[in-house]
């Protein structure tokens, strides 16, 4: 198979795959949305197209945010936007962790543990963001 040189063509054949994946997406949430008619919300989640729609939904979002922070206008301290990003992150982890404590048949213990998994959750992609910057700010050094 021939590589495909013409611009005009690899912009159609992306295309393509955008409007593909975008009827996979419609497809796989049609099945879902009659799962979750059918047998509600666990037997929507027990579907393995409930994984496949989680996995895909989180690889497309991790490389969209590599093309936002390549799309920036204005280039940003990555080391201030990660502790920004913590900051706001364990604000949020604090108050859920604490109104699920609050929350009757939970306790502190169920409570801390949900606040540190929406943390490590939510380090995650302020982390990926904070490298793709630093690399950015990196290549922009050595081309001056």
């Amino acid at each position: 198979m021939k590589k495909i040189s013409d611009e005009r063509l690899v912009l159609r054949n992306l295309q393509n795959i955008k409007i593909t994946y975008i009827v996979q997406t419609i497809g796989i949430l049609g099945i879902l949305g009659y799962e979750l008619a059918q047998g509600g919300v666990e037997g929507m989640r027990q579907n393995p197209l409930w994984l496949v729609f989680m996995l895909t939904s989180v690889v497309y979002a991790y490389m969209t945010m590599s093309v936002s922070v390549e799309h920036e206008t204005k280039m940003k301290d990555p080391k201030k936007s990660l502790m920004i990003s913590v900051v706001v992150l364990i604000l949020i982890a604090l108050v859920v962790a604490y109104l699920t404590s609050i929350t009757p048949n939970f306790g502190y213990g169920d409570g801390g543990l949900i606040g540190a998994i929406i943390f490590i959750c939510g380090y995650i992609p302020c982390h990926y963001v904070y490298r793709l910057r630093q690399k950015q700010q990196e290549d922009l050094e050595d081309d001056e």
